[in-house]
């Protein structure tokens, strides 16, 4: 069977030329005998793995040396947990900006670790636009401000940072890291699940200014604390090894595209072949405000669940797979990462104004 067009939203696809070259290494990586999943990972091999994907990192995101870059486990759901526990211990109290499903997560699990603010939320619109945040809407002491840079189920993103002049701002960005620019300074601590726009499953990447490292309670569990991968290198224990070497090759292939600038101009182009559609339609409407929209993840709809059903069920046979939209919300949703090429969204795109004719 030919590869398909995968829109999934997580784990997503991944680029062609780093499936082969797993493909070609997996079963004897650099010539030791055997596959990368059966290393140790206190092998020289793989310490040079893991020194890799945390170099490349850097370069790409241009991380000062004042940060440290970590690999994680638990994915971003576990971080929701381990923000609070290691980074609300001084005034015991941390801002949520509510933008979506994800950012209400992590508040419901901040609450279990100390008092929690909500700056400002989206809520009441559906979640489909961002609030507009700034230092003079917080009136208590906190220790960080938590926000999501891009809501994989709304199809939202920032388009401005909160200017937040000295508390810590703390970012999930899961579903766009490396897929725009950003500025690492103006964060405290940034985290994404790597099956989005990284890698496989299975790993997340943190990326913390040092100065906030140490400052979890000493009831804070060892795996949970940060300082215990900071100081192993992220190897306290058995890291997720395959996942950060498929990781480092997609950090590779990254740099060949011209970087994360260059990887920004052609996600703005793929989302642009979408919306121009979708504002032109007369049968599929999207529920984003335009000003916020996601490069990554774009919901959109028929007027009947009918229609949406003869869509997907069609979209499939032609290799357009996973584009039903996530259950809280219907519809459609195609998330277009890093590694889905414009001839897939022209695809999509095609798919949808030959259905639409079908169906005025």
């Amino acid at each position: 069977m030919e590869r398909v067009y995968n829109f999934s939203a997580g784990p997503s696809i991944l680029p062609l030329p780093v499936l082969e070259k797993v493909q070609k290494e997996l079963l004897n990586y650099n010539r030791t005998g055997m596959s990368i999943m059966e290393m140790s990972h206190r092998s020289s091999e793989f310490q040079n793995i893991i020194d890799e994907a945390s170099s490349l990192l850097r370069e790409l995101m241009y991380i000062p040396e004042n940060y440290d870059v970590l690999f994680l486990q638990g994915g971003a759901s576990l971080q929701f947990s381990m923000v609070p526990l290691n980074l609300m211990n001084e005034h015991k109290r941390a801002g949520y900006v509510l933008t979506g499903s994800w950012s209400k997560k992590a508040l419901q699990e901040a609450q279990k670790t100390g008092e929690v603010e909500v700056i400002a939320s989206s809520e009441e619109n559906q979640f489909s636009t961002i609030p507009h945040v700034d230092v003079s809407m917080i009136t208590k002491e906190l220790d960080f401000v938590h926000i999501t840079t891009n809501n994989t189920i709304e199809g939202t993103k920032y388009v401005e940072l909160p200017k937040l002049e000295n508390i810590p701002l703390i970012a999930d960005m899961s579903s766009n890291i490396l897929s725009e620019e950003y500025d690492v300074e103006k964060f405290g601590f940034i985290y994404a699940g790597a099956q989005k726009n990284l890698g496989p499953a299975g790993l997340t990447i943190a990326i913390i200014r040092k100065d906030l490292i140490g400052k979890a309670d000493t009831s804070c569990p060892t795996m949970l604390n940060y300082e215990t991968y900071s100081k192993n290198n992220s190897l306290y224990n058995t890291p997720p090894s395959f996942s950060i070497y498929v990781t480092k090759l997609v950090l590779e292939w990254l740099k060949e595209q011209g970087g994360v600038s260059a990887i920004e101009e052609q996600n703005r182009k793929k989302a642009a072949i979408l919306y121009d559609f979708l504002d032109e339609s007369k049968l599929f409407t999207s529920p984003v405000d335009p000003v916020y929209r996601s490069l990554m993840n774009i919901p959109f709809t028929t007027p009947s669940n009918d229609l949406n059903k003869q869509f997907l069920q069609k979209a499939n046979t032609l290799g357009l797979v996973t584009l039903k939209g996530h259950r809280s919300v219907g519809g459609m949703r195609a998330s277009i990462y890093n590694a889905m090429p414009v001839e897939g969204v022209q695809q999509l795109v095609d798919y949808m104004k030959g259905f639409e004719l079908e169906n005025r």
